[in-house]
């Protein structure tokens, strides 16, 4: 007895000690990583003598992880030049910067024990070991006691099946309680079984089939999982929670991001919960920060209310520039809103939707080309779906132009154009009317590949600007639902993209050496438009395609996951071999656009219920595959309390017999009856009730297209089949007698390569070997751009750097002739040059007089720079400036908008890059001026005070390193 107390009092002083023992770190110290949303979950727990420690349970992969600080103040990784591959037991002294992702690989679920020594705070050093668990006893059948039960059965890419269950307790109950089973290792640790109850407040379904009810009950069910009072980042308000009614983005993702909610809006969520999407979207618009001066060629009211950019490449907008599909989740909304709600909203939406159009007209609009420079929307993880290259130089993917993007763009417009119209403002909608007309034809002029079938989803950046033969889904289903792709080209679209066994991939074809997470994977909000695609186009094959991937992704992953690798369906593609190919890299449960995609699917596509200004529209589309499988049980199927505009509206829809096997076709609609009273399809508001049944006769089996592309490879290869080669390389451009040689290096080892040589971005030689080519080009200022092409599949490479002929003028920083209001700081072993350190405060100017060209033509205008401000994926400080150049007169030959992207910095001789360039026609010999001066970023919007990194609480940051300018002679630029 004695001894027990003795060393219970003994292990009380232990623990005191350890409390009263200062920590050596002065904040909370975390692991973050892709096993949980690189979020603060894992607060690393100071143990005593400098030691912390966190246990994680970590599903099976190969998990990207970093020990960082709640505001990434402080980044620990194990090399700030490579990716480290941490070993269990293994000891890692970290680095105390920035740096790439260290990696941790797992074979299966386990607990893993991170400790980091900080006794020494300088040199902390990090060691990760597998901890032991007892074993969870075995799980009781969620399934016992049952009333009824269902089972879907999915065959999988290797040969086998695996399944999902459903059962409830009592399947006559007004609202049941389901149990979900399945028999596919889940991505992340836990029971392979869930349960979820059905929502008053929320639609319910009756088919007939346990499983589909189920599955639309468990998407109502995340819908309110998403639901929340608060929201919370890393890099906001100091990860402290944000009120907001609002919809959080999944479940690792805790923040409202614009593109994920506008796309979930538009898909299912604005019909469901106008008001939470209206709050979201309101909290996604800002004006300026307080006491900011506008500089005078920025657009718009005095306040600035815009949509806002979120964080992300080369610091935000406007190398991103999807922001305008705020546009998408607004117009749902403002269909749904009561009357009285509509108006304060409608007003809003067009104030803010105007500044935003017409600051993005001055920032991002090619009047050259007629389309808008930018990111692909969603696709914002560079080396996912462009050259590998671009990392290197943001500003070349700032100036391209990508499909999804411009069709946004295109909806910005043509709702503001409506809202302008509805609230008197003739002359605005008439501006924006034209300037969507006008874009609608420039998409189908300039991105439409014929010889494709598809759009290009992205041209190459300036001094190239061809579009290339990369393809994804969303941009292609968003030009058919938009209608920008007309009848035919809707119908070559659906019958031209690529479906592997399991569904449609979001890129085409798929880039080699990298893991899963765009590239090579299914998205179910991209599934969710190519389904609304497939509709639009009556395309039963394709939409027979999307009713398959959404509903086996929900039913055997237990939840709307992000995304799932494409040839296999599965969460994480386990490759043991190739472990930095393992993917996807992450992945959330309920995430929001895929809720939004479950719940529009069988609402709007299914059950064909939308919402209009003046009321709903009924268009099912059930095809003859869904009758004879999943809605074979039963003559008809229902969806009740539907709540729309403060009404509950029931629809059924009465179905005809059983096809026989081997039909095709969709049901087309017989009667509508509201009431018991005839309808046609479009219903107003006034003819519904407070309480209304709305009952659809579906008759005979119309054809639809069947037409649709089928691929298929091992998920574990790379092949020619569904990837590209890797892109080539120009090992140098040289003029002699009147020719332009171009030397093309190989794109890779492999045999069946051949390459095409652009020249301005024109093709003008097609299958040629590499080694030597030859151009006759007569200007001497071409810019030529190559790519790779497999012989076999036709897939091609992005295309190499551009490299220009042309003569060029190059004026350093340190040139008398510059004039700016900073000094000149030295060289040192991080930056080679002496430069302009940290210009770009709204009030500096930057100037370079005499600037003269010995020879006549098109120029293209560039700074060269560094911006170091935040990391290349990170952040709200991209420089933004205004560049003018002037004659010797002062007139103005050339102005506008110039992008310096964040850019990668070294720990020796960091490379300078260029600014995306101002074309300028030049004169000989004339005496030019350039003049820099500020326009503005995100950083500049009140929303984003409190960013923890630049541009965030200490004010807004547009500044950046210049090291001289260069004008470079071009046949003009692409």
């Amino acid at each position: 007895m004695k001894t027990a107390l003795l060393a219970a009092a003994l292990f009380a002083q232990s623990l005191a000690a350890v409390a009263a023992e200062a920590p050596p770190l002065r904040y909370d110290i975390y692991v973050r990583g892709a096993f949980n949303g690189w979020g603060t979950d894992n607060v690393l727990v100071h143990q005593g003598k400098g030691i912390y420690q966190a246990d994680i349970l970590v599903s099976p992969g190969n998990h990207a992880f970093k020990i960082g600080s709640k505001d990434w103040a402080a980044e620990w990784v194990a090399n700030p030049a490579a990716s480290v591959t941490v070993k269990p037991g293994d000891a890692y002294p970290l680095v105390t910067e920035a740096g790439p992702e260290d990696y941790l690989f797992t074979k299966k679920t386990a607990t893993f024990r991170f400790r980091v020594d900080v006794s020494d705070p300088k040199r902390p050093v990090l060691t990760v070991a597998q901890v032991d668990t007892p074993t969870a006893a075995a799980a009781a059948d969620p399934h016992a006691g049952a009333g009824a039960t269902a089972t879907l059965t999915f065959p999988t890419w290797d040969g086998k099946e695996e399944s999902a269950r459903f059962s409830v307790r009592d399947p006559q109950a007004p609202l049941r309680s389901y149990a979900h089973s399945t028999t596919m290792q889940l991505r992340d640790p836990g029971p392979q079984a869930t349960t979820y109850e059905e929502d008053a407040a929320l639609p319910v379904v009756r088919s007939g089939n346990l499983a589909f009810d189920a599955l639309f009950a468990l998407a109502g069910h995340e819908m309110k999982l998403d639901s929340v009072k608060e929201i919370r980042d890393g890099n906001y308000n100091g990860g402290a929670a944000i009120p907001c009614d609002c919809f959080e983005t999944g479940e690792k993702w805790h923040y409202v991001w614009t593109r994920d909610l506008s796309y979930a809006a538009d898909l299912g969520l604005a019909m469901l919960d106008p008001q939470r999407v209206r709050n979201s979207l309101l909290f996604k618009l800002s004006g300026w920060r307080a006491g900011l001066t506008k500089a005078p060629q920025v657009a718009g009211t005095p306040d600035g209310l815009q949509v806002v950019q979120d964080t992300g490449s080369g610091g935000s907008w406007p190398v991103s520039t999807d922001r305008i599909t705020w546009a998408f989740a607004a117009e749902e909304v403002l269909k749904t809103l009561p009357a009285d709600e509509r108006a304060a909203f409608a007003t809003q939406a067009l104030h803010a939707l105007a500044n935003t159009i017409e600051n993005d007209r001055i920032a991002a609009f090619d009047r050259t080309t007629g389309l808008y420079t930018g990111e692909e929307s969603f696709l914002d993880w560079r080396d996912q779906t462009y050259a590998k290259w671009i990392t290197d130089d943001l500003a070349a993917m700032a100036s391209s132009k990508a499909l999804s993007t411009n069709v946004g763009h295109y909806k910005a417009l043509t709702l503001a154009a409506q809202l302008a119209r509805e609230q008197g403002d003739k002359a605005r909608g008439k501006r924006y009317e034209t300037w969507a007309r006008e874009l609608k034809r420039a998409i189908n002029a300039r991105l439409w590949l014929d010889d494709a079938g598809m759009y290009s989803s992205l041209t190459a950046p300036h001094f190239d600007g061809a579009p290339l033969h990369k393809f994804d889904w969303l941009g292609q289903s968003l030009a058919v639902v938009t209608g920008v792709a007309d009848g035919a080209r809707a119908q070559k679209i659906l019958a031209s993209y690529p479906h592997g066994p399991m569904g449609a991939p979001v890129i085409w074809p798929q880039q080699q050496d990298l893991p899963v997470y765009h590239n090579r994977a299914m998205w179910p909000f991209v599934t969710g438009y190519g389904l609304r695609a497939a509709i639009t186009g009556r395309n039963v094959a394709v939409a027979d395609a999307a009713y398959d991937t959404l509903m086996r992704g929900a039913a055997l992953n237990l939840s709307n996951m992000e995304n799932l690798e494409w040839l296999s369906g599965q969460p994480v593609l386990l490759d043991e071999a190739h472990p930095n190919l393992i993917g996807p890299v992450i992945n959330s449960k309920r995430q929001l656009w895929s809720v939004g995609a479950y719940l529009g699917m069988v609402i709007r596509d299914v059950f064909g219920v939308s919402t209009t200004r003046d009321g709903i529209e009924v268009k099912p589309f059930v095809t003859a595959k869904l009758r004879g499988g999943v809605f074979a049980g039963g003559d008809s199927i229902a969806l009740y309390n539907l709540r729309l505009q403060g009404r509950a509206v029931n629809v059924k829809l009465r179905l005809p017999p059983v096809p026989a096997a081997g039909s095709s076709g969709y049901y087309a609609v017989e009667r509508i009856l509201v009431d018991g009273k005839p309808a046609g399809s479009s219903i107003p508001w006034s003819a519904l009730d407070a309480h209304s049944d709305i009952e659809v006769q579906l008759g005979k089996l119309v054809e639809g297209s069947t037409a649709i592309r089928r691929v298929n490879a091992d998920p574990y290869a790379e092949t020619p089949a569904v990837f590209g080669p890797r892109e080539p390389r120009i090992e140098g451009v040289a003029r002699a007698g009147g020719t332009t040689t171009v030397t093309i290096a190989p794109a890779d080892r492999q045999a069946g390569i051949t390459y095409n040589v652009y020249r301005d971005g024109k093709l003008v030689a097609a299958n040629v070997p590499a080694g030597a080519w030859t151009d006759k080009d007569k200007s001497g200022a071409a810019c030529y751009a190559v790519e790779a092409q497999y012989t076999a599949s036709g897939n091609r490479s992005h295309h190499s750097v551009p490299r220009c002929g042309g003569a060029s003028v190059a004026i350093a920083a340190t040139d008398p002739r510059v004039q700016a209001g900073v000094a000149i700081a030295p060289a040192n072993a991080r930056f080679a040059e002496p430069h302009l350190a940290n210009w770009g405060q709204p009030a500096d100017r930057f100037a370079v007089r005499d600037v003269r060209v010995t020879q006549a033509g098109d120029y293209a205008v560039q700074v060269r720079y560094h911006n170091g401000a935040n990391q290349i994926n990170l952040g709200i400080s991209g420089g933004v400036k205004w560049l003018a150049l002037k004659d010797e007169s002062g007139k103005i030959v050339a102005q506008g908008v110039v992008q310096l992207p964040h850019a990668r910095i070294e720990k020796a001789n960091t490379p300078t890059v260029y600014s995306t360039p101002l074309a300028a026609r030049l004169k000989a010999n004339v005496a030019y001026r350039i003049e820099m001066s500020d326009f503005y970023n995100m950083s500049y919007l009140d929303s984003n005070r409190s960013f923890s990194a630049a541009g965030g609480v200490d004010g807004p940051s547009n500044r950046f390193d210049i090291y001289g300018v260069r004008l470079l002679r071009t046949n003009g630029i692409k």
